[in-house]
């Protein structure tokens, strides 16, 4: 029986699997967990990679009613066959494998959807905003904004 943590872990791997499946983050988490589960071995790779592509397919072909419980249904079966991995190695081996999983999410998977507040900005990854020559540069500006010298103070100030 896995930990709290290590049961978690195997949730946010089966939701990362369906949850790429069909976008640009597909590509790279569908080889990356192949190879995690393949641990070198090239034919349990091969065999993952077959597994991942059903799940894709499955996602694809699921009709827009049917899509919720087929996402479930693909998720709970992607956390199990995470657990029964983890659960299959020792102590040390399930560390480090523990590791490579929670790696290869950090990297390769989708992020959740971004929102914001209704006047607000929701940034889904790094943000670089600059002003230069006098210009202005926001990423919400509530109210206006001017360009141009400032104003002169009153004479009266000093």
């Amino acid at each position: 029986m896995l930990d709290q943590a290590l049961t978690a872990l195997a949730a946010s791997g089966g939701t990362a699997v369906v949850t790429a499946a069909g976008t640009d983050a597909w590509v790279g988490l569908r080889q990356a967990v192949a190879r995690w589960f393949g641990r070198s071995d090239v034919q349990r790779e091969q065999a993952e990679l077959e597994r991942l592509d059903q799940t894709g397919a499955a996602m694809r072909a699921a009709a827009p009613a049917e899509a919720e419980r087929a996402r479930i249904r693909l998720e709970a079966s992607w956390q199990a066959r995470i657990e029964a991995v983890l659960e299959s190695l020792s102590e040390s081996e399930r560390d480090q494998a523990a590791d490579q999983l929670r790696g290869l999410l950090a990297q390769h998977a989708p992020q959740g959807p971004v929102t914001a507040g209704q006047g607000g900005l929701a940034v889904g990854g790094n943000i670089d905003i600059r002003a230069d020559g006098g210009s202005i540069a926001a990423g919400v500006i509530h109210g206006g904004a001017h360009t141009g010298p400032p104003p002169l103070p009153d004479p009266s100030q000093g």
